[in-house]
């Protein structure tokens, strides 16, 4: 950016993979979306660590700005990690990359947008890494 602070864009893949009723072939949606990552402590792991295939999780916020190219009006819709309400979870392991387990689950190594130090994250949606026996009782 013009201040000096880095900024990171990232393009990532969701896929989902089923079997079709009809005809019992395996089948598979892939979607491509656009992250940009404003914190710096955030744009040092993924500079460090995050590589082609490698397995994450995010939250952060949908943003949909609009331009002009050609005269016509487009519009792209972005997920954008700034402040405190992001979150980076590396879910590979070490070696990271295609191939790699999750180190995440409940204690797995997440960096959150507090300067990248290391905090407890959620493993998102591979799960496998959650315990048998999850105790959901709010005590409030």
């Amino acid at each position: 950016m013009q201040n000096g602070k880095p900024v990171c864009n990232l393009r990532i893949a969701t896929s989902e993979s089923w079997r079709d009723r009809e005809s019992g072939e395996r089948r598979e949606r892939t979607e491509w979306h656009r992250v940009v990552i404003f914190n710096e402590g955030l744009c040092k792991i993924v500079e460090q660590y995050v590589k082609k295939g490698s397995k994450v999780y995010l939250e952060g916020q949908l943003q949909t700005r609009q331009y002009e190219q050609d005269g016509i009006t487009k519009y792209s819709t972005e997920i954008v990690l700034q402040g405190f309400n992001s979150a980076l979870t590396m879910l590979d392991s070490a070696g990271g990359g295609q191939g790699g387990g999750q180190s995440g689950g409940y204690g797995g190594g997440a960096a959150s947008s507090g300067g990248g130090q290391q905090s407890g994250g959620y493993g998102g949606p591979a799960g496998s890494g959650m315990g048998g026996d999850f105790d959901d009782d709010i005590p409030f």
